[in-house]
């Protein structure tokens, strides 16, 4: 008898945990569905494009005021400033060092152009001194060849635009002429230009070098 009483209470238990199993799990779908409605009530329905374009809306106006989104650009376009300035810089460099060079190179060939102009009618005068110190004959004939050779050089100077100061039988002129001392003479007037020491030149109006001279003084010219 008493086993039975306890098959019933075993099964009564048994029955017990089923129900409260149920129970729980009812109770348990009851708070969800309680919750949903309660989100339901406070959040209104919303329509699905509406919501896209309010997702879309918000993520247009965060990229626009984000400092972190607009920094990446404006670095980007400093950058890219930055790289033009740069090469502009080394394009400028290259082309200045360029023009240095190229003025650098037409002085040089000027000076030589300049040079070989001045040094090509003297050619000739070197090759006759050479001929002359080689050439055996008498004072009188080597006397004339160098006459021959100094008009050489004069007519090779006349080439070249230079021209001898005129200084016998002038007047003194400082700008041409450098007194070295004076001669004591009543024929001839007061500071002409008696005796030329070192010849002068010019080429064209300017002065290369004065001519030395001794002038004349004739001290009754000025007490007159």
């Amino acid at each position: 008898m008493a086993g039975e009483w306890e098959k019933v209470a075993r099964w009564a238990g048994i029955g017990n945990n089923r129900e409260d199993g149920i129970s729980m799990r009812s109770k348990h779908k009851m708070a969800v569905e309680t919750e949903a409605q309660a989100v339901e009530t406070v959040l209104p329905a919303v329509d699905e494009k509406d919501l896209k374009d309010g997702v879309e809306t918000v993520a247009t106006e965060a990229g626009a005021g984000d400092p972190i989104a607009v920094v990446p650009t404006e670095l980007d376009r400093v950058r890219e400033e930055r790289d033009q300035l740069m090469d502009r810089l080394a394009r400028l460099q290259a082309e200045f060092e360029n023009a240095r060079r190229r003025e650098v190179k037409e002085r040089a060939d000027l000076r030589d152009y300049a040079v070989q102009g001045a040094v090509e009618p003297f050619l000739a005068v070197m090759d006759n001194f050479q001929l002359a110190l080689k050439a055996d004959g008498s004072v009188e004939q080597l006397r004339a060849g160098i006459e021959l050779i100094l008009k050489q050089m004069e007519e090779a100077l006349k080439g070249l635009q230079v021209q001898p100061v005129e200084s016998v039988g002038t007047q003194f002129d400082p700008r041409v002429h450098e007194a070295l001392g004076s001669i004591e003479t009543v024929e001839f007037p007061d500071h002409q230009v008696m005796e030329e020491i070192r010849r002068g030149y010019r080429i064209r109006e300017k002065l290369l070098r004065p001519a030395l001279v001794r002038i004349a003084s004739n001290t009754s010219v000025v007490s007159e």
